[in-house]
């Protein structure tokens, strides 16, 4: 890459990344600016995360510390009274993933460490009983997925929305079949549908409740976990 010398540094939860120093030697200004931090305290810079391999740059007919000299120039301009600090991150051949995410984790950025061990979590959490995926419109049993048709997913995910509410097979019906729709099912047949979905739910059957005379509710469970999707922001979006 370039004749800098390089110094390792670990990176949580990616042993297989490592960090290496500066390309230009001065002090390192590191904290991102936030619009609703405390009174006592306040924005002292920036950090910049850059994706982007040594081979896709010399496609492009430069090179990384080319690109470090250019960012660096331009700062000179802007804020002569700027202080800067450039590290190169480096990873394996053949990593996959986005070269900006890999970057990001190995370099410690705090939000790309919580991404990441929520994502372990979520994948031990699925190992066993019953996860309900609302985004990705699928539920896993022990980790396997399960055969769901769409409707029995869309009356799954109408009780788990609803969780400790009662609700009626009148309210079922009106909720997730059209009027005009050929197969919707009378007040009474609504519970072969239920039928079926606990079927499919196999030992975890009971999540889905039966209130005599009224309809059905589910209630937090041990065994059940809601993934309602990501939707959080990336810090390195303005």
């Amino acid at each position: 890459m370039s004749n800098t010398a390089i110094l390792e540094r670990p990176a949580t939860r990616a042993p297989h990344l490592r960090a290496v120093p500066p390309l230009v030697e001065s002090a390192q200004a590191t904290a991102p600016a936030a619009a609703d931090l405390p009174a006592t305290r306040s924005p002292r810079g920036f950090a910049l995360y850059v994706g982007l391999d040594e081979i896709k740059a010399a496609e492009a007919g430069v090179s990384l510390p080319v690109l470090v000299d250019a960012l660096r120039r331009t700062l000179a301009e802007l804020a002569p009274s700027a202080e800067t600090h450039a590290t190169v991150a480096l990873a394996p051949h053949g990593s996959g993933g986005r070269d900006l995410d890999l970057v990001r984790l190995a370099l410690q950025e705090p939000g790309a460490i919580a991404r990441t061990k929520a994502a372990e979590e979520e994948e031990q959490d699925e190992d066993y009983g019953v996860t309900v995926d609302i985004s990705r419109k699928r539920v896993l049993i022990d980790g396997d997925s399960a055969a769901f048709t769409y409707k029995e997913f869309e009356l799954l995910q109408y009780l788990v929305l609803r969780e400790g509410r009662t609700i009626e097979r009148t309210e079922l019906v009106s909720a997730l079949w059209q009027s005009t729709d050929d197969e919707a099912p009378g007040e009474r047949t609504i519970d072969v549908h239920v039928r079926r979905l606990r079927a499919k739910l196999g030992r975890y059957e009971d999540i889905v409740r039966t209130v005599r005379g009224v309809g059905y509710r589910f209630d937090r469970h041990a065994d059940v976990v809601i993934r309602y999707g990501h939707g959080t922001p990336s810090p390195d979006r303005f």
